[in-house]
């Protein structure tokens, strides 16, 4: 019974994914969905993101969090549009929470939509949301062998971002080793190294997704 529900949810859910992405591409809007854990630099990226693209592309953001509007209201500064989900305690977003997120955002408007997950390395890897992109960042902080604690998240990225490289050497985080574990699980994905901090890094990021995006 347990097994049928779950089955359910997540078909529920692709149904609705597929609208999402369905909605997007009527409105020629690529979008990215953006997952990592807590303190990993989700919010720094997407500033980085913004202030590199802006000139360039028309940039909106549903921000996703358990609770408050710090994120959002620290984006809004920025004078894009965004919108905040409050999951109220679940532990990702799903393609239903976007679709009511919509109602608040002008996709006419937009070229590059960015969906900032919940931080979790766990569940928002199950749940599709209708994006084009599904980015996740890892901060060195966080140490070089979490693709093998959370491999589904590493395996279903398309791009992994190593951000706050500029601490790389003040531990043991051995940035080859993360290399060869990731690529060995996911052939084909992308990977970035880069500092939100300092900005090294940060254009090459910034001009590659501006080339999907555009």
């Amino acid at each position: 019974m347990d097994i049928k529900v779950l089955e359910g949810v997540f078909d529920a859910n692709e149904k609705i994914a597929a609208e999402n992405r369905e909605l997007f591409r009527e409105n020629e809007v690529f979008a990215m969905n953006l997952m990592a854990s807590p303190g990993a630099g989700k919010t720094s990226l997407i500033e980085s993101t913004i202030k590199g693209l802006g000139k360039r592309l028309r940039i909106g953001v549903i921000e996703g969090d358990i609770a408050s509007s710090v994120d959002s209201e620290r984006l809004k500064n920025l004078g894009i549009q965004v919108v905040q989900i409050n999951t109220g305690g679940a532990c990702h977003l799903d393609a239903n929470m976007i679709r009511q997120a919509l109602e608040y955002i002008d996709l006419t408007a937009l070229d590059l939509l960015i969906i900032e997950n919940v931080g979790n390395l766990v569940c928002p890897a199950e749940f599709k949301l209708g994006e084009d992109l599904r980015v996740m960042i890892l901060s060195v902080a966080e140490g070089h062998d979490k693709p093998l604690k959370y491999p589904l998240m590493f395996s279903d990225s398309e791009v992994l971002i190593v951000n706050k490289t500029d601490l790389i050497g003040m531990g043991d985080f051995d940035l080859e080793e993360l290399r060869a574990t990731v690529k060995r699980m996911n052939p084909g994905i992308t990977i970035f190294e880069l500092s939100c901090r300092t900005a090294q890094g940060v254009e090459r990021w910034v001009d590659w997704l501006y080339e999907r995006a555009s």
